[in-house]
């Protein structure tokens, strides 16, 4: 458990494969968590006109630990950890608009209103799913910087 708090909420130092894997299925239970959660309180997916809000306060309650699990991974890669910095800046951005009812109008499909995303809307969520594949392979699957690098001790050595 004294591992569990540095884990998600610092942002210095470098981690594994396997432990930014684990943090990640962390994250998941909370996000499975926080999300029913939402839902009871009437901000979840049952209720299309909130549940953009409720994909705001989601992501505002994950980021600093995403963020964190995020940074230190590419800490070990020898990277700053800007590309993940600017990946969740755009996410933000994207979240956003879309809980202010931007970027989508609504269209009858069978009698029933959705909302459908506008071509701008779209190219934005197409870039943006491209750089987290990126992301995706960058953290990971490639294999972390060997021996000791600027963000310091190679996790795999302890």
């Amino acid at each position: 458990m004294d591992n569990l708090v540095p884990l998600y909420t610092t942002f210095t130092g470098r981690i594994s494969r396997k432990t930014y894997w684990l943090g990640v299925v962390g994250i998941i239970v909370a996000a499975i968590v926080l999300g029913i959660i939402l839902g009871v309180v009437g901000l979840g997916l049952a209720n299309p006109g909130t549940a953009a809000w409720g994909s705001l306060i989601l992501f505002v309650l994950l980021a600093v630990p995403s963020l964190a699990l995020g940074v230190k991974r590419r800490h070990d890669r020898n990277g700053s950890g800007n590309d993940v910095y600017v990946y969740f800046a755009l996410s933000f951005i994207l979240v956003v608009v879309q809980a202010l009812g931007f970027g989508f109008t609504m269209t009858e499909v069978e009698g029933v209103s959705v909302p459908m995303p506008t071509m701008t809307m779209t190219i934005f969520n197409a870039v943006l799913g491209i750089f987290a594949l990126y992301l995706l392979v960058v953290l990971g699957f490639l294999k972390g910087t060997e021996g000791e690098n600027q963000y310091g001790p190679d996790p795999l050595s302890a």
